[in-house]
């Protein structure tokens, strides 16, 4: 009967070559001990395959993360809660609706009578005045809408007080830095006037002492003749 390959109580053909070969002093235990370890390289596999079995898991979970996230954001416009509210401005506006049909010719007639009659009772006494005040009433509803853009301007009023300062801070540099560059454009003009005076005096001087050189070699050449 032929001897199981696969029972660990007996030796297998390999064991029992290798035990032979350190007996006879081929092999020693030693580096049967550090062949049977793990080579590095498949540790470094094994390494690669977790990191690569947890970035799959971290892809997977991060598409149910904006899975989730897209689902919250789609069932909160269908929530019950937001649905509910939705249904009961809807109702309410279908009962004003309803009133409004109700009273629709109560509210024609309303909208057909006049606010005001159309001669205001004032006393004869007072008709001078509301001549008067008609037309002032008639320019002020013409220039209601400037009188109402003054009115909202008015809180803008200190941010542009403050940027009028600023730009009064600004011009009184300028103006400072506008004089002293006067006064250097002054001192150089000055100065260029002083050389001018100068060279025209030395270049005069030079012309006079020429022309007394010429008189005088002129008058001994009438000498000798």
């Amino acid at each position: 009967m032929a001897a199981n390959p696969w029972d660990p109580v007996k030796p297998t053909a390999a064991a029992s070559l290798l035990e032979r070969c350190v007996q006879a002093g081929v092999l020693s235990q030693n580096a049967l001990d550090q062949a049977s370890k793990e080579a590095p390289c498949f540790s470094r596999v094994e390494e690669l395959e977790k990191i690569s079995t947890l970035k799959d898991e971290v892809n997977q979970k991060s598409l149910e993360l904006e899975m989730l996230q897209l689902e919250k954001e789609s069932a909160d416009i269908a929530h019950s809660f937001f649905l509910n509210q939705k249904y009961d401005i809807l109702q309410a506006i279908n009962t004003h609706l309803e009133a409004v049909l109700r009273e629709k010719r109560s509210l024609r007639q309303r909208l057909a009578k006049p606010l005001c009659q159309e001669n205001l009772p004032i006393e004869a006494s007072y008709h001078r005045f509301v001549a008067e005040l008609l037309p002032l009433a008639v320019k002020f509803i013409e220039k209601l809408d400037f009188y109402i853009q003054t009115i909202h301007t008015i809180p803008q009023i200190p941010e542009c007080a403050k940027n009028m300062d600023n730009a009064l801070i600004r011009m009184e540099a300028l103006e400072a830095d506008l004089e002293e560059v006067t006064e250097q454009i002054l001192t150089w003009r000055e100065t260029q006037n002083k050389l001018l005076q100068k060279s025209l005096q030395v270049s005069a001087e030079e012309s006079s002492s020429s022309i007394k050189a010429s008189t005088s070699y002129l008058s001994i050449e009438n000498l000798h003749r």
